[in-house]
């Protein structure tokens, strides 16, 4: 988990680069070696040719395009995300994902009656990166994403550049759910300081102190980010799965490996949709059918019901 406004960057790591002894120069010791001479100048020439070739083509291999931060998800992505077919959900079940926190307090609502789902977060934190992934997977079962661009966790943070996605600028419609969701701070450095995005506004700030405090974490992780309200019957503070298992890789080849159901990233963004789903189709009484009717969700909608509400007692 990340706190809401700071996050300290790692010490460096100090490397040292030897230096090769250097080679005695050939002396020729009379006019009869002048040719044998040329042949060695013309092969060692050809030899430093060769390696000059081979180091330009490995640079060239590891080189990768610029970070396409700020741009749209590209299609390709976004289709991942949000047409997932039900059997990869099913043979990946809860996957490696945390179980959310039971509040079970009054449903949050907004005025027309939209059950209320609420997201906090920031650009820089690595564990907010991870969370979001699962996030929009989920919240594309009950209803559609628009504007959502491509970002990354800080550069000088745990778990650097982790790829994700941004909700400053996206807009979400659903027939079932409101999508309240606020990045608090971007992901570069100005001045040795995130700078701010988005403020949280009275609501948000009471969410905040109420369930992002104890009793439901612990008093060591009051305020942390991610923190994921489901409507005040379900919450989520710090990531749903280990953010390791996203690292090193590409936007692309992450939305690739949610195909493979035997893959930790499926395990990991699938099986956290799968948990976030059931936790959303109590809020919606079970709608839609075709969402919270599947074995996988009513199983983890059961294993939900039999969490014991934080603070109570046994």
């Amino acid at each position: 988990m990340s706190p809401p406004s700071t996050s300290a960057a790692p010490r460096p790591e100090r490397r040292s680069i030897r230096s090769s002894p250097t080679r005695p120069l050939l002396r020729s010791t009379g006019p009869a070696r002048a040719g044998s001479r040329r042949l060695v100048a013309i092969a060692a020439a050809v030899i430093v040719l060769l390696l000059a070739g081979l180091v330009a083509a490995r640079l060239l291999t590891n080189m990768s395009p610029a970070t396409p931060v700020g741009q749209p998800v590209p299609p390709s992505v976004m289709r991942a995300l949000t047409s997932v077919p039900s059997a990869d959900f099913e043979a990946v079940g809860r996957g490696t994902s945390n179980l959310p926190t039971a509040i079970r307090q009054p449903l949050a609502r907004t005025a027309d009656g939209r059950l209320l789902v609420t997201y906090i977060g920031a650009e820089y934190c690595p564990f907010c990166a991870a969370e979001r992934w699962p996030l929009i997977v989920a919240l594309s079962r009950f209803g559609q994403f628009s504007g959502l661009q491509l970002s990354q966790s800080a550069a000088d943070d745990v778990y650097p550049s982790t790829p994700t996605f941004t909700f400053v600028g996206a807009a979400y419609t659903s027939q079932l759910i409101t999508f309240d969701a606020v990045e608090t701070a971007g992901n570069v450095r100005q001045n040795g300081r995130y700078p701010p995005l988005q403020a949280l506004n009275p609501r948000q700030e009471q969410l905040l102190r109420t369930y992002d405090a104890p009793p439901y974490v612990p008093t060591n992780s009051a305020g942390a980010i991610p923190f994921l309200d489901v409507s005040n019957l379900y919450s989520v503070t710090g990531a749903s799965f280990d953010p390791g298992v996203l690292q090193g890789r590409s936007w692309e080849t992450i939305a690739a490996t949610l195909t493979q159901s035997d893959s930790p990233q499926a395990g990991a963004i699938l099986g956290t949709a799968n948990v976030l789903s059931a936790a959303i189709c109590q809020a919606t009484d079970s709608q839609p059918a075709e969402v919270c009717g599947s074995p996988t969700v009513q199983a983890l909608s059961q294993t939900l019901s039999q969490l014991p509400a934080a603070g109570a007692r046994p």
